[in-house]
């Protein structure tokens, strides 16, 4: 009689399970998945219903397993890659953009597999596991999901606000994946530089950005070496704008400034004269200069007595600088677009003793030769120049920061 009861509380329990989990309807849905879902979406945990308000209408009313699935490959979407009108955006700035005026910015959009999700349901996985690949893993997110979440249940928030908070939510969205973990995060409106692992801030410092006609671009990269004592490349915008008009104004301007003349960015290559005829062509506009300036090392170097280079097409690095006195100021967008660093030696240090098999003795002698000497970087570091105009210390206090280069106003949500 015992073992009856126990078969027939057994077959019960396996009749609910099969109910309620364990059998798919045609669309592949188990209903845990579907309650699952449906909280998700109540409190659109991870504010991606964006621009399918209507449909999740349709899926909270009906719980129609077709809508359901295409609110969930909706969802992924606007997860992975932002609710920004992207379109709008890269008209604003095609438009403001000018020889006169650089701004870049880079936005890393992830393929969501919907084959994958169709087959997830069918295996059972639950919501959190389907979606978990699109769920940006950086710090910044989670946070200020959180921050979003409370200060929208507060009373007296304003939607101005929640606006701001929200436009960074979507730029996190649109950062590249994978890069995670262990990463430089160069914060352009903060005027400031986190090395973080593991969500903990390992060292920060202030630092100066690109003005706002040559805006330090947004993207990402990894970072590969550490140069001492190094020469400056003087790019060929520069060169046009800059170096070729000082120089026909005062035939002294090169040696003044340390600079010298190659026929490319070698300075073992052959030693150019500065020629104001040749030369007067090129002043102003775009294109290539058929001859390069370089600047040699020296503790006056633009780049001062160090430079950190991630390589990338908008040949922008960290570096050091002579001009210390910027540091000072709260605005701090003087630079051409490079990253330079308030505390350089700080940086050297850190990222020779953690990221390079370079010694402490080795990197002083280097750095003291005066001579141009490379240190390898032998452990994945990303670096991603971002645009947080607000910003979640890891106490948890909000921080909200000018919008310098006026993607605040340019950015525009679409829902």
């Amino acid at each position: 009689m015992g073992n009856s009861i126990k078969l027939i509380v057994v077959s019960l329990s396996a009749l609910l399970l099969s109910a309620c989990v364990g059998v798919a309807d045609k669309e592949g849905w188990h209903y845990g998945q579907k309650s699952e879902f449906l909280e998700i979406l109540k409190t659109d945990k991870y504010l991606s219903i964006c621009d399918e308000r209507g449909l999740y209408e349709k899926v909270r009313e009906s719980h129609n397993s077709v809508l359901m699935s295409k609110m969930l490959v909706a969802y992924a979407q606007n997860l992975a890659n932002g609710c920004i009108d992207l379109d709008s955006f890269e008209t604003a700035q095609k438009r403001r953009n000018s020889v006169y005026f650089s701004s870049k910015y880079t936005t890393y959009l992830q393929e969501v597999n919907i084959r994958n999700i169709a087959m997830q349901l069918k295996a059972g996985q639950s919501i959190e596991e389907i979606l978990k690949p699109y769920v940006p893993e950086y710090y910044q997110f989670g946070a200020l999901l959180t921050q979003y979440h409370a200060l929208r249940n507060s009373e007296g928030t304003s939607a101005e606000l929640l606006h701001k908070i929200r436009l960074n939510i979507e730029r996190v969205k649109l950062m590249k994946a994978g890069l995670g973990q262990n990463y430089a995060l160069v914060n352009i409106p903060e005027y400031k530089v986190r090395i973080i692992e593991n969500d903990k801030t390992s060292i920060a410092m202030r630092i100066v950005v690109g003005k706002r006609t040559q805006q330090t671009p947004i993207f990402s990269a990894e970072l590969q070496s550490i140069v001492l004592n190094p020469t400056w490349n003087v790019p060929d915008s520069i060169a046009r704008h800059e170096i070729i008009p000082k120089t026909l104004k005062d035939p002294n301007y090169l040696k003044k400034h340390r600079l010298v003349m190659r026929r490319d960015y070698n300075l073992d290559s052959p030693a150019l004269r500065f020629d104001a005829n040749l030369s007067a062509a090129y002043v102003g506009g775009k294109g290539e200069v058929p001859f390069k300036f370089i600047e040699v090392a020296s503790g006056r170097n633009a780049l001062g007595r160090v430079k950190f280079l991630f390589p990338n097409e908008n040949s922008v690095y960290m570096h050091d600088t002579p001009a210390k006195h910027l540091f000072k100021k709260k605005v701090r967008a003087y630079s051409h677009g490079c990253v330079r660093l308030g505390n350089p030696m700080k940086m050297l240090d850190f990222l020779a003793a953690n990221y390079s098999n370079a010694t402490v003795d080795e990197v002083n002698k280097e750095y003291k030769s005066r001579k141009t000497h490379y240190i390898s970087i032998v452990k994945r570091l990303a670096v991603h120049t971002a645009y947080l105009t607000s910003y979640v210390a890891e106490d948890g206090k909000l921080y909200l920061f000018n919008d310098i280069y006026s993607y605040d106003k340019l950015q525009k949500l679409n829902f």
